[in-house]
Formats: C-alpha cells, sequence, structure tokens
C-alpha cells in the first residue's frame, strides 16, 4: 500500500511551502515551482473502508499531503505501513493514526516435498475438490457461511488485506478456489490467485463445527500441490498475528515470515 520514501540527502525545508491541490476526490498533488514533488492517493475498498497512501522523496512534503488529506476526508480512514519502516510510521501516529492490527507476511515453497505435504491425506468422510472443481452455488453458501463467522468474532475487517468483502449472493469464480466436501455440503475453501511463477493465497478457512481435523492442511495441499504441477514455486499468505492458528498451520508446512505490516487507522 505504501511505497513513500524519502531522501536522505535533501534540506529539511524542502518542499515546506509545497502547494498542495486536491486533483480530484481521491488524489492529491504537491508542487514547488510548479513541479510534482508528492502524490497522495485514498482507495475506497470493496468493505467501503478507504485507504490513504502517499508517494514522496520528502518527510516535509508528506506532513503537508497528509494534514490535507485528512483535513478533507471523513473518518475513518486507514493505511497499511511496513512494521520496520519506523519513520513512515511515526509520521502516520503524529498526524493522529494508531496501530490497529498487525499483519504477518509468509513466503513458502509449492514443492510437496519441501512443504510435507505429499503425505498429506484428506480426513475421513471429506473430499478435496480442486481448483476449477467447485459448484459455484455450493461455494458462495459456505464462503457466506464462513464469512457470518469471522464477522461474529473478530470481524471480517479484521482479514487480511487480499480478502475482499463481496456483496452478498454474488457469484464466485470456481477456478481460484479448492474447496472441502463432507455431507454433501461444502466445510472449507483456499482461495488462491497465481501470477507466473509466484502465487498469493488470500484464504484459508474452515467452518467452525470442522476445525481441528486437519482439512485446512488437506486443502493447501491440493493447492500447493496444483501450483506445483503448473509451474509455480512460490506463494505468499498474509495473517493477522492474532491468528495463532493460521501462523502455526504455514510456519509448520515451512513458511518463512518475511516481512510485518501494520494497519494504522483513524477515527472510530
Amino acid at each position: 500500500m505504501e511505497s513513500v520514501q524519502f531522501s536522505a540527502g535533501a534540506p529539511p525545508t524542502v518542499g515546506r511551502h509545497a502547494v498542495i491541490t486536491r486533483v480530484d476526490d481521491l488524489r492529491w498533488r504537491a508542487a514547488a515551482d510548479g513541479v510534482a514533488i508528492g502524490h497522495g492517493e485514498a482507495a475506497r475498498r470493496p468493505d467501503g473502508r478507504v485507504f490513504l497512501s502517499i508517494d514522496t522523496w520528502h518527510g516535509p512534503v508528506f506532513d503537508r499531503l497528509v494534514t490535507a488529506m485528512l483535513a478533507d476526508l471523513p473518518s475513518p480512514l486507514y493505511t497499511l505501513v511496513d512494521e520496520a519502516d519506523h519513520d513512515l510510521t511515526a509520521r502516520w501516529a503524529r498526524a493522529g493514526l494508531t496501530v490497529r492490527r498487525r499483519e504477518r507476511e509468509y513466503l513458502l515453497a509449492t514443492d510437496p516435498t519441501a512443504t510435507g505435504l505429499d503425505t498429506t491425506a484428506a480426513p475421513r468422510g471429506v473430499t478435496i475438490l480442486g481448483l476449477g472443481a467447485a459448484r459455484e452455488p455450493a461455494l458462495r453458501e459456505v464462503y457466506e457461511a464462513v464469512r457470518a463467522e469471522v464477522d461474529a468474532r473478530a470481524g471480517w475487517d479484521s482479514m487480511p488485506a487480499e480478502v475482499l468483502v463481496r456483496p452478498h449472493g454474488a457469484p464466485l469464480d470456481p477456478s481460484k478456489y479448492v474447496v472441502a466436501e463432507a455431507a454433501d455440503r461444502y466445510v472449507g475453501l483456499v482461495r488462491v490467485v497465481a501470477r507466473r511463477r509466484h502465487a498469493r493465497i488470500g484464504l484459508v478457512a474452515v467452518r467452525e463445527d470442522r476445525r481441528g481435523r486437519g482439512i485446512a492442511r488437506a486443502m493447501l495441499a491440493e493447492v500447493l500441490g496444483a501450483l506445483h504441477r503448473g509451474g509455480v514455486e512460490t506463494a505468499s499468505a498474509e495473517v493477522d498475528e492474532r491468528n495463532t492458528a493460521a501462523s502455526a498451520l504455514f510456519e509448520g508446512i515451512g513458511a518463512q515470515h518475511v516481512s510485518s505490516a501494520v494497519e494504522m487507522m483513524r477515527g472510530a
């Protein structure tokens, strides 16, 4: 979400007198002597939340842009920041945003011999359906059921950035899902998006009454095996750090914790 960098060699006064212009409803521009030296953007997600991003080389320009954006937009407002970027986190904090949650990014191999999933089988009474094999109405039903369970607990907006709220009843693309079926209904699903030699796992979920039986591991074995056979060598996943079960699942198949991001928020 954030691509901002600050110029170490620039004088601290650079940008303090920049002219900030609101280009349209969701974009801002900082200019000095007619030259653009920074940009701000507000992105509205399907769940209605607005995430801010600022791109500039100069700290004072960042401060002026964020002040203008916060003055122009109603709360609540959000941003994602690399947890290792202490300067950027501090600047958002000085602007009034506070840390709401932390998200871990994991990187894992798809090779079953590397993950240890080559001998993983589905639990008794459970059938794993590969990418594209799910029936769309049943897929939509388990998706909505999982969403309701998450909403009743942590809230769907605690899910990683890759997981978007869909309008109720909106169709899903079975080619992006592996599902687990038991007793004539779907009891779990994994969503994956593959791009060339890398893939992102955006959702791993099992119905509450079926958890703790190895269903999630079996679905991951199917997903990662299919990716490996298709020439995709690695996959990544984002996990809320409070979701210790998900972290244990990925770490248990050799996933590496490569980075962390903080979600910051202003307003209730």
